[in-house]
């Protein structure tokens, strides 16, 4: 029997309530979900009529619940006798509610706080209509990775290529995370829904270790502004949190001490350049204290070096730019969304009209995809085709102006509002005002302001601006701003910012030229935090200011060794923001970037390519290339896209000896259309049996058709079992990696690929075992992050298995447990096994062993009694435990601190190559004169910032890695 209530309306409401703050739902964001009127809403919320059936299914299915017990009470409801006055709702005396705890109204007050995103565009003609419900606009984004233990080559051209999982995937074997991505890449949304979903306990099963955390947003960008960061006690307050106040002493340092605090530092870019050693150093406190506690940090790409937070173990991601695919999803979600502000069905009709046309042409022009790969751009595009009623700007300068006009005109003629709130500003007025507010962040190098500052701003201005000043006072003038512009927003009472820094940097720049601050520009063209500022500056002015601008970023440059190759490839990357730029200016700025040319690094690949497709016009073509600049060259061109980039990639391929195929013309596969580049590119290769095939997408998968047989492919997308072996062959397919596993439930299609001898499997979430897999004549096999109950029992029936690669936690104390065949030769072990090295000598034939966790006196004792070892790679150690090792002829280390190498000689003796990657070292200078008591040794160093020792060594025995650059080379 069910149970009975003195009031059942009053239950029945106060289940609803309940249910929507559980779920984090504001009233917006129920009404977005169930197309009900806020009035039938409220009143069913608050118990004052009887909700109809239909209204109660509505609100079950967006609430996520059972609505049988609720139509149980609308029914007990109806059955109570009427009165003849209205009915009066009373409060229950049975069961008072429980008061939560500070934790609880915590993470309530988390959910409410960020729930819902600023959309741009989306509704012009009423602004508090353009936020949308987080999960609902929220856009897994695309993470890449170095992968662990890289350099399993001897080559660091040779090595792996970064390793892309959707965001959920990418995160999930983390601890400490620095996230770095481009201006409107979708960082701080990612921070957000990381916090949201956190305090409602709905991550992902892959985030599973990251559940049941308190999530702390800390965004750097007001932090900085008030003074000291702050330590815990003052997380809250620091960031104008209402629940300060009643926080429990102590309560922050304990969730933190628990281990159970997830904090999100978002903006390391946005802290002055010279402030940001000091920020590294609150950071390292805080890890020091709370070693336990889970840490994101966010920043731009160029705030601040590689390896910046290695020393503290930080795994550093990138936010990749939006796919195809991707840019598709965020499309519709943006037309979506507005169908559902839309007022009218004729309106609905035409953003389905508008949807699809739009989908259209950005499959169709490969300029305006590579323009919409950012969630901010993307939905700029969105928004300016529905007000263009389709067509689009074409240049990044004319979208951002026509994106301002947009916003601060539009939304006003579009509601026939003439004066709102009594204020009437011209678009050029408005820019004007808004042009002070952001030079004085620029200048001042913050991204928010006291609003008692903006109004400062804007009342000096107005003197100046008779007919704005006679509209109203500053502070009228300012909240006009903040309420009609689009552009700017109020943070908290007492602060504004604005809604992008992208905004921000296009209206400082526009200022800092018609202020004829030159002088003010280039010396602040080092930082980062002026880059876009510089880029801009060159695009606002004049035909006869421009040339001039370049120039004196070239003069400095010249001057300045520091910082020569940083500003010569920024005035690079302004040329084609110019609309007009003299000869003679030209040809000096591309004499300067030849010289950084060609690029030797997958780094310098990516910082040419971000100058934008005028740097194709400077690039080699393969003819006199080094084999270290043939990869990186095509890298630059694969990422840019666009028609330019495709017929400089089809030039280069036919000038390439067809046996090679650099691995980096097939990893800019995904940046054009997949059937074309198939058959253009990578077709003509004669010996493509030497050809790994990286597919990302649906569309490169249906391309394999073309490139059959295939010998060697890794599947970077999740995937179905018939899928994935539609285009392979069994006679031909000798290695198969499948890198987004989700999706498979066995392995038996493994069995059909009699070729196969190489087999990788990862994030393989519904497999529990390799069974599947018994019998089968594998000769290298890699299992990475799999389910915690996954059985390992079945390697002991892969006779021929020789190379081992587990990265993966694994279920045994020590490497006594694993049940490898004692013929393995291999051995790759992660840094998150979870297993001691113990019982690592049972393998008496290895001779390659990879080690990511530092061995004890045993361990390294143990390991020495492996005769046959010849390769050794190790990224965690103290060489002062290790013993001699006369085997290894080749030693690989990836130091996190001092490399010791004055150990080395005495340790390996007998060493023949030695490669190290300073990467991770805190110091980027490396002394290898103590490597010289070995002889006729081979050296590859890669990522010192500086070498000594290297006049101890005979020519040609030791190779950086980039390559320097010399006046000859």
């Amino acid at each position: 029997m069910g149970d009975v209530y003195e009031d059942p309306l009053a239950e029945l409401a106060l289940r609803l309530r309940t249910l929507r703050a559980q779920r984090g739902l504001q009233m917006g964001g129920l009404r977005q979900r169930t197309g009900l009127g806020r009035t039938t809403i409220s009143q069913a919320l608050n118990g004052q009529v009887v909700p109809s059936e239909t209204t109660l299914v509505t609100l079950a299915k967006a609430l996520g619940t059972d609505v049988g017990p609720l139509l149980a009470l609308r029914e007990a409801t109806a059955r109570l006798p009427r009165q003849g006055s209205p009915r009066r709702v009373t409060r229950r005396p049975v069961r008072p509610r429980v008061q939560p705890s500070f934790e609880e109204r915590y993470l309530s007050y988390v959910t409410e706080r960020h729930s819902q995103l600023t959309v741009v565009g989306l509704d012009l003609s009423r602004p508090e209509r353009a936020r949308w419900p987080l999960d609902a606009a929220y856009l897994s984004l695309e993470l890449a990775e170095r992968p662990e233990g890289w350099p399993a080559g001897s080559e660091e051209s040779d090595r792996p290529s970064v390793v892309v999982k959707r965001a959920e995937n990418a995160l999930a074997d983390c601890r400490r995370v620095l996230l770095r991505g481009l201006a409107g890449s979708g960082k701080t949304t990612l921070l957000q829904w990381l916090a949201v979903a956190t305090a409602r306990n709905e991550l992902p099963e892959t985030l599973a270790d990251w559940r049941g955390r308190v999530p702390f947003i800390l965004p750097l960008r007001t932090l900085v502004r008030r003074g000291p960061l702050p330590e815990p006690r003052d997380f809250l307050s620091a960031v104008g949190a209402p629940l300060a106040a009643s926080q429990p002493e102590g309560w922050a340092d304990d969730v933190l001490a628990r281990g159970e605090a997830l904090v999100l530092v978002d903006g390391i870019d946005e802290v002055p350049q010279e402030h940001r050693g000091a920020t590294r150093d609150w950071l390292e406190r805080l890890l020091a204290a709370y070693r336990d506690a889970r840490f994101v940090v966010t920043t731009r790409p160029s705030a601040v070096p590689e390896g910046w937070l290695t020393s503290s173990r930080f795994t550093e991601l990138s936010v990749r730019p939006m796919s195809a695919a991707d840019i598709g999803v965020f499309v519709h979600r943006w037309h979506t969304a507005a169908r559902h502000n839309a007022a009218t069905d004729a309106e609905r009709s035409q953003l389905h009209d508008l949807e699809a046309a739009l989908q259209v042409t950005v499959r169709a022009q490969r300029d305006l995809a590579q323009l919409s790969s950012t969630p901010l751009m993307c939905a700029l595009i969105c928004a300016l085709h529905r007000d263009r009623r389709g067509h689009l700007p074409h240049s990044r300068m004319e979208l951002y102006e026509a994106a301002l006009s947009m916003l601060l005109v539009r939304r006003d003629l579009e509601r026939s509002i003439g004066v709102p709130e009594g204020i009437q500003l011209t678009e050029h007025q408005s820019v004007q005002l808004l042009q002070r507010l952001a030079y004085w962040l620029i200048r001042n190098r913050q991204t928010e302001m006291e609003r008692a500052t903006a109004m400062a701003l804007v009342g000096d201005a107005l003197p100046a601006m008779q007919a704005v000043a006679e509209q109203g006072t500053a502070d009228q003038v300012l909240t006009h701003l903040v309420g009609r512009s689009g552009l700017l927003r109020q943070p908290t009472a007492d602060t504004i910012d604005f809604v992008h820094r992208t905004f921000q940097d296009y209206l400082g720049a526009k200022a800092a030229i018609e202020a004829h601050d030159f002088p003010l520009l280039v010396n602040n063209a080092h930082d980062d935090q002026w880059e876009d500022v510089v880029r801009m500056a060159v695009a606002h002015a004049r035909p006869t200011e421009s040339p001039d601008l370049l120039r004196r970023l070239v003069e400095r440059g010249d001057a300045e060794g520091e910082h020569r190759s940083r500003l010569h490839l920024l005035a690079a990357a302004s040329l084609h923001y110019a609309t007009e730029i003299e000869p003679d200016a030209r040809r000096l700025v591309e004499q300067r970037a030849r010289v950084l040319m060609p690029p030797r690094s997958r780094e310098e690949a990516e910082e040419l390519a971000a100058l934008g497709p005028g740097i194709l016009d400077l690039l080699p073509g393969p003819e006199g290339l080094e084999a270290d600049e043939v990869g990186p060259v095509v890298k630059t061109a694969a990422a840019m896209g666009g028609d330019h980039a495709y017929a400089f990639l089809h030039r280069f391929v036919q000038s390439l000896p067809p046996d090679s195929a650099p691995y980096d013309l097939v990893d800019g596969w995904e940046h054009f259309n997949a059937d074309e580049y198939a058959r253009d590119i990578l077709l003509p290769f004669h010996d493509r049996n030497r050809l790994t095939l990286t597919v990302h997408t649906h569309d490169q998968r249906k391309a394999l058709r073309i490139l059959k047989p295939i010998t060697s492919i890794t599947f970077r997308e999740a995937f179905t079992a018939d899928e994935i072996i539609e285009h392979l062959s069994a006679e031909h397919t000798r290695a198969l990696r499948i890198y987004e596993g989700q999706r498979l439930t066995g392995l038996k299609f493994i069995r059909k690929l009699s070729a196969l001898t190489e087999l990788a499997l990862s994030d393989c979430t519904e497999l529990t075992h390799i069974e599947d897999l018994a019998g089968l004549p594998l000769s290298d096999l890699s299992l990475m992050h799999l389910p915690a109950d996954f059985s390992f029992n079945a390697l002991n029936s892969l006779p021929g298995l020789t190379d081992l690669s587990l990265y993966t936690r694994l279920p045994w104390e020590s490497l006594m447990g694993l049940p490898a065949p004692e013929s393995l030769t291999s051995l790759h072990l992660g840094g998150w096994i979870g297993t001691r090295l113990a019982g690592i000598s049972r393998w008496r034939q290895l001779q390659d062993l990879v080690i990511n966790t530092a061995p004890d006196n045993g361990e390294w004792q143990e390991i020495a009694t492996l005769t046959h070892l010849e390769e050794l790679c190790i990224s965690e150690y103290d060489l002062n435990r290790a013993v001699p090792m006369l085997s290894v002829t080749y030693l690989r280390l990836l130091p996190e601190s001092d490399p010791q190498l004055d150990l080395v000689p005495d340790l390996f003796p007998n060493l023949e190559r030695f490669f190290i990657n300073c990467r991770a070292a805190q110091s980027g200078t490396i002394d290898i004169a103590p490597l010289s008591r070995i002889k006729r040794l081979q050296i590859s160093i890669s990522y010192a910032s500086n070498a000594t020792g290297l006049e101890l060594f005979p020519p040609d025995t030791v190779k950086l890695y980039p390559r320097p650059r010399t006046t000859d080379t």
